[in-house]
């Protein structure tokens, strides 16, 4: 007999009931005496678990024995109304087949409860257990809803190159690419690695953004997005932080910094209801578990309007406060995670967007506003997160922009293709990128964000 899902066997229950069904998963419970045993069985399709019932009549406690938490099985038998509690159908089993076991001595996700420690020790095994079987759902259902916004609305996907010579962010914490001998380096006459000798014949690393080709693309067909692993050497070994992580980013030509926080609140909101209309089960499981007001947090971003304001009255607000903050502020300074927090959580109560940074705290290829001292720069801040968003319109003339370059000792020796957009056909766009794993972590209610990537990567980690 086919196999059905158990997610499609509570979904199809009234229709099912009645009808011999077959359904294979990973035993989380085994219970029961001589005359009738219990399994609670899950497939990963659901946050549900299945019970199947064993009339021992049918069974012997030698074909039963095996089914110890871990193992795998297959299971027909007929779909019935449960008249226990707890369950409103559950499979009368009529054949069994044991796929594999897992010794109880060894098998380190037994009925009682672990720690989120614990099981980023065993991040191979943790996709089994309901919390991250939960995150892992609304990860990929989040990652679908990410596609179908930008795709539903004219963008297309662009790939943008993994390895890359470029360091978008000029902070300069990539993780270098190379086919050199480590123990043997070429060099030049001066003493200096020769990356003539290297695969690509000059230095290359890991990408940091694929902000400046996803401009390229933009230029070229309108309204594009990226979505693919971006990498951060940063030696920051904190719950916000990693060194491999996913980024979405669209850039969109002939938009200003108004249209653009307009795309990102409406791409954002989108992506939450999106989530709670499709993963409502795992949201509540996270929510009863983690964070009781997880689903009312995420109904209230939806529900509300972002606040705008400018990064000079969001200083004011912070200064006029009187709240003691660990990192002082002043005018100039690149706010901190509490700075943020307290604008969202306590003087608003809503998502905001900053716009109007100091030049001097952001990037080479932010528009210069008229004052000479900001830049058309926007973040979206979110209750339990901080900034969520980064964004700006970007400097589509050429002059300002290598103005701006020289002045930030910029090297741009490569980038002659970069700047190749305002020497041909230059036009007002804009842009953003939204870390997937700050998404990930503010829809789940997780607090860490190792606890919503599947296998993450951190400093003095890479396991798995």
């Amino acid at each position: 007999m086919k196999r059905i899902k158990i997610a499609h066997v509570f979904d199809r229950a009234t229709e099912l009931v009645g009808q011999e069904v077959c359904v294979k998963g990973w035993v989380r419970t085994h219970r029961g005496n001589k005359y009738v045993q219990f399994v609670a069985l899950n497939d990963g399709s659901t946050i549900r678990n299945l019970q199947i019932v064993f009339d021992m009549n049918n069974f012997t406690d030698e074909q039963l024995k095996p089914l110890t938490t871990g193992s795998a099985m297959a299971v027909t038998g007929m779909l019935v109304e449960s008249q226990g509690k707890g369950q409103t159908i559950e499979i009368q089993a009529r054949e069994l087949e044991v796929y594999g076991t897992a010794d109880p001595e060894t098998y380190p996700l037994q009925k009682k409860g672990h720690s989120l420690e614990f099981l980023r020790e065993i991040a191979h095994l943790r996709p089994r257990t309901n919390t991250f079987s939960a995150v892992l759902r609304v990860r990929s259902t989040l990652a679908y809803a990410i596609h179908r916004y930008f795709q539903e609305r004219g963008f297309y996907y662009l790939n943008t190159p993994l390895i890359t010579a470029s360091d978008c962010e000029g902070a300069g914490a990539m993780f270098q690419v190379t086919t050199l001998n480590l123990n043997d380096m070429p060099r030049t006459e001066e003493g200096a690695v020769d990356y003539s000798c290297d695969f690509f014949g000059k230095p290359t690393a890991l990408t940091v953004s694929g902000q400046l080709e996803g401009e390229l693309g933009a230029t070229a067909l309108g309204a594009i997005y990226t979505f693919g692993p971006t990498f951060r050497a940063e030696n920051s070994n904190t719950p916000r932080h990693l060194a491999e992580f996913w980024m979405i980013e669209p850039e969109v030509a002939f938009i200003d910094i108004d249209e653009n926080m307009d795309l990102a609140e409406d791409f954002l909101k989108y992506c939450i209801r999106y989530a709670l209309d499709n993963c409502r089960d795992d949201i509540d499981f996270l929510a009863e578990h983690y964070d009781k007001e997880l689903v009312n947090r995420l109904e209230s971003v939806i529900n509300t309007d972002f606040v705008r304001l400018s990064y000079t009255e969001a200083i004011d607000i912070l200064l006029a406060s009187g709240h003691k903050f660990e990192f002082p502020v002043s005018w100039g300074v690149d706010l901190q995670s509490e700075h943020e927090r307290f604008l969202v959580e306590r003087h608003f109560k809503r998502p905001v967007i900053l716009t109007g940074y100091p030049k001097e705290i952001k990037a080479f290829y932010m528009k210069q506003n008229e004052d000479g001292k900001t830049v058309r720069a926007m973040d979206v801040l979110f209750p339990a997160i901080g900034e969520i968003i980064g964004g700006s319109e970007r400097e589509e003339n050429y002059d300002k922009l290598m103005t701006r370059i020289e002045e930030m000792n910029i090297p741009m020796k490569d980038m002659w293709w970069y700047l190749d957009t305002r020497r041909f056909g230059t036009v007002p766009h804009s842009g953003f990128g939204l870390g997937f794993e700050r998404l990930v972590l503010f829809v789940t209610g997780m607090t860490n964000i190792r606890d919503v990537i599947p296998f993450p990567r951190t400093p003095k980690s890479a396991e798995f």
